[in-house]
């Protein structure tokens, strides 16, 4: 699984040299899952448009959340590659894969040793893309994970919905 990643990782890097136009920002937005209170989240995207209806976007957000009691915390980044298409000029679908890496931090006075898991995962959701300019676009965007985490063996944890959703919003500057 991770093989696949880096050869994705590895497409969009070499792919920019055949782009329309490329685009960096700041993202920020929330997740929630069925079982969790929604997070605030923050990150990055890199936006890769080779056609006006076709674009690839990478992406790296951060989350942090108290695990059950507030014995610790979780911190998870997802990083996201994602296919692009534009059936209308601001309006766009989005599906991709990820890796999402959970780290599980406990307090020094609690019996539990800390863990950390990885796992792949796919989204799909849509999005708009409204230009304020010639070099800066506001995007947002609703994606939905599907995940298959193990977390059993973490106290207060093991019975949490993986799946989640994410919303979104940042600005893009065109490079």
């Amino acid at each position: 699984m991770k093989a696949a990643f880096v050869v994705a990782a590895f497409l969009f890097w070499s792919s920019t040299v055949l782009a329309q136009s490329i685009s960096i920002g700041p993202i920020v937005g929330f997740s929630k899952s069925s079982d969790t209170d929604a997070k605030m989240l923050y990150g990055a995207a890199l936006r890769v448009k080779f056609l006006p209806a076709l674009a690839l976007e990478g992406s790296i957000s951060y989350r942090q959340d108290d695990i059950a009691g507030g014995i610790g915390t979780a911190k998870t980044w997802p990083v996201q590659v994602t296919g692009l298409l534009y059936p209308l000029p601001i309006a766009y679908l989005a599906v991709g894969a990820g890796w999402y890496n959970t780290s599980f931090d406990f307090d020094s006075d609690v019996l539990f040793e800390d863990d950390t898991q990885q796992e792949f995962g796919w989204h799909f959701g849509g999005g708009v893309e409204i230009p304020l300019g010639g070099v800066v676009g506001l995007i947002a965007d609703l994606r939905y994970v599907y995940l298959d985490y193990n977390f059993e063996s973490v106290p207060g944890v093991g019975d949490v919905q993986d799946d989640f959703y994410m919303a979104t919003a940042g600005l893009l500057f065109r490079l």
